[in-house]
This record gives structure tokens, sequence and C-alpha cells, in this order.
């Protein structure tokens, strides 16, 4: 049990044949591609706010405290597998929830800000503001402070600095972003 467990690949396939399993074999008839969307909205959704969570509340505040000799670590081999998870898992909730707005046949009218989608439209203008923040501000300037592209100290402190408000930003948006998502009832 612990090698199964210890593996992180086969615990995701193993969780998405129970949830196949789940879908048709209690929901059946209720699987559609909307309800797909859904589902892998709310899982990229989790795993993106997730990973913006720990980088605000665990990792940023804890480097300052770190052991120089064991810094690199974190950067050369956490910080650029959790931005990957980060970025990615940002993009395609994104994308998934598109997806279920247009298969529910309300995406121009949220997008447009149209009642009676307004408050969900809100809720995804503030996400793309959240992705786009992600992929072109603080990935961009992490790249610099991890080393993955040439910098210079000061580029590197300035990067730094810049990313941190663009990450806190989007802590601060998720908070707004939370409610319209969960409270808009469109469909």
């Amino acid at each position: 049990m612990a090698k199964f467990f210890g593996n992180l690949n086969a615990v995701m396939i193993v969780g998405l044949i129970a949830a196949i399993a789940l879908m048709f074999g209690l929901d059946g008839d209720m699987v559609t591609g909307n309800a797909i969307g859904r589902w892998l909205h709310l899982f990229f959704g989790v795993l993106w706010i997730g990973l913006l969570y720990y980088l605000n509340f665990v990792q940023v505040p804890l480097m300052p405290t770190i052991p120089d000799e064991l810094k690199p670590a974190v950067g050369k081999h956490i910080a650029p597998k959790v931005l990957f998870y980060f970025r990615w898992a940002a993009l395609l909730t994104v994308v998934t929830g598109l997806y279920v707005a247009w298969a529910s046949g309300w995406v121009h009218q949220a997008m447009t800000l149209q009642a009676p989608f307004t408050l969900i439209g809100v809720g995804m203008w503030i996400a793309i503001v959240m992705a786009a923040n992600v992929w072109f501000i603080i990935w961009p300037k992490q790249k610099k402070v991890l080393g993955i592209v040439e910098a210079t100290a000061d580029e590197k402190a300035a990067a730094g600095k810049i990313a941190l408000m663009a990450s806190r930003t989007n802590v601060l948006l998720s908070l707004p972003m939370f409610y319209a998502m969960v409270n808009a009832n469109a469909g």
C-alpha cells in the first residue's frame, strides 16, 4: 500500500478511474460534456488556487527562515515544479470555465456582463485577469528569480518584488472571484 500511495501518477489514475466509475455507475444518464467540463474546471481551479495559497501562505513567508545552503533546493527543484503546475492549472481553469459557459449557452452574456449572468461574468473576468498575471507577469519574473533565464542580482531582486505583488494581487482577487463563482447560480 505504501508503494501505491508513494506513486502520485498511480494515485491520480486510480482516482480518475473511480470518478469515471462513479459518473457512469451512479449518474450515467447525466454525464455530458458540460458535466465533465464542470468537473475538470473544479479540479484545475482547486489545483491553481491551492498552489497560489501554498506559495503565498507557506513558501514565500518561509524563504527568509530557510538556511542559505538549503535555498537552492527550493529554487532549483521545488519552485519550478510548483510554478509548472500553477501556470498550467491557471490556463486550464480558464479554458474549462469558458467551455462550461459556452456549453451552457451563456458565454456571450457572461463575458458582456448581461443580466442574469453579470455576477458569473465578473467572476470570469477576474479569473482571466488572474491567469494573465500568472502567465505574463509572475512566470516571466519568476524565471529570472529562479535563474531559468539570465538576470543580474538587481534584476532578480526587482523581478521578485514584481512577482510577489502580482501573486498577492491574485490572492486578493481570489476572494471576490470565489464569491462570484459560488453565488452566480447561472446554470
